[in-house]
């Protein structure tokens, strides 16, 4: 199936309530399961990522079947490995080939057992959890997935002796450990991150009512809709000023295309603000997710960028950098990489653009729907966003874009 989005062609004065945060939902999952479900918690995230890590939390059954939910896969080891029984845990054939090796070391050395049914250092897995704490200095390096040291900081408080970890290199993606560590807090657990090492002593998490945040990987697109339509008045409902979310870096860089963000209780206003930077420099390592709605943003408004923090993007749902590079050949630009650097030179827009490849990646769908601002675009398997954001082609008719089905 594809879906034909229409060029919209108007200016767009609307309201949206976004979905609310995948990200911070499987943290307070996982965190309540650790509390033996203390939390009330509310506004969970509808992500088919979210919905799989609850139905796994409350069926407990002996087989854990992610499907390709790399969050939940990664937090749910680390839960088996303090509550496991001998489960396994196993995903889509895409997520068993996603590296899971770092964190199954430093689980090891906690005391898990854990076993490999597969390749060695990716999933399937089998899981007993700990019966005794071997160690509680853990040294694991910083510029892995943000993922696996959450996973490690939440179950900290449930180990006998807590846990230390050492981050032996530069750290990337830093947001979303500290929103780890933020709603830990939130729940009444302290830690202290002081220089590169990270210690959480043995504790217990307190219950508690807590409403998820809307979304700010979701709000992206949205931004980049505002961007590239004119005089444009937007109101993304759920949003906070003072957030946990890395994401919220896309205010500062969409600032510089040509989009006001503003806060009210009701979230965030967007606005026109006139201003385009023709040649932007980008660290990605803290707001990953970002980069591919970026890079078609800056694509269609002719804008340079100059990019480092890329790297964990090949070992997402698909290599999304080899994605872009084959996909912003359409939009007419390239995306090249030198070393640890990348940049992306726009070139002249098709007047008809080839239909968009998805590569079973929910981000590779939402980042070029936006093109519908400038002109028609058909994206190929329209269906890949349910895994972070199930509304969002509803939410997208919801302001008068137009959407056909086609062959």
């Amino acid at each position: 199936m594809k879906y034909l989005v229409k060029k919209f062609g108007e200016s767009l004065q609307s309201e949206v309530q976004l979905t609310s945060s995948k990200s911070e939902s499987n943290r307070a999952l996982l965190i309540n399961a650790l509390s033996g479900n203390k939390l009330e918690l509310s506004n969970l995230s509808a992500a088919r990522d979210t919905q799989t890590m609850q139905r796994l939390m409350q069926e407990a059954g002996q087989t854990w079947d992610v499907l390709d939910a790399g969050t939940t896969m990664r937090f749910c080891t680390a839960f088996l490995a303090v509550k496991g029984s001998g489960q396994t845990i196993t995903g889509t054939p895409r997520m068993c080939e996603r590296p899971i090796g770092l964190l199954v070391d430093a689980l090891r050395k906690l005391g898990a057992e854990i076993e490999y049914l597969g390749k060695e250092g990716y999933p399937p897995l089998k899981i007993n959890g700990l019966q005794e704490q071997k160690a509680k200095r853990i040294e694991i390096p910083g510029n892995i997935s943000s993922q696996f040291i959450s996973a490690l900081l939440m179950i900290g408080p449930s180990l006998p002796e807590g846990i230390q970890l050492q981050l032996t290199t530069e750290v990337f993606s830093r947001p979303y450990i500290e929103m780890t560590l933020g709603l830990m807090k939130r729940f009444g657990v302290t830690a202290d991150w002081s220089g590169d090492t990270i210690t959480v002593p043995h504790q217990e998490y307190t219950g508690g009512a807590y409403a998820i945040e809307s979304d700010w990987s979701g709000a992206s697109y949205w931004y980049s809709i505002a961007a590239l339509g004119e005089d444009t008045n937007l109101l993304l409902g759920g949003l906070r000023g003072e957030s946990l979310q890395g994401d919220q870096e896309i205010v500062k860089i969409m600032e510089k295309m040509g989009v006001q963000t503003t806060y009210s209780p009701s979230g965030a206003h967007l606005t026109s603000n006139g201003r385009l930077e023709k040649a932007i420099d980008i660290n990605f390592k803290t707001c990953p997710d970002l980069a591919q709605t970026v890079l078609v943003t800056a694509a269609l408004k002719g804008v340079t960028l100059h990019m480092t923090g890329l790297e964990s993007l090949r070992i997402k749902e698909t290599d999304r950098i080899a994605a872009m590079q084959a996909e912003l050949k359409k939009l007419g630009a390239t995306l090249t990489e030198d070393g640890n650097t990348w940049k992306m030179v726009p070139g002249e827009v098709p007047a008809k653009i080839e239909t968009i490849d998805t590569y079973d990646d929910h981000r590779m769908a939402m980042a070029f729907a936006p093109v519908s601002m400038l002109q028609d675009i058909t994206i190929d398997d329209p269906g890949v966003v349910a895994k972070s954001y199930p509304a969002f082609w509803e939410d997208w008719k919801s302001v008068g874009i137009q959407i056909e089905e086609v062959s």
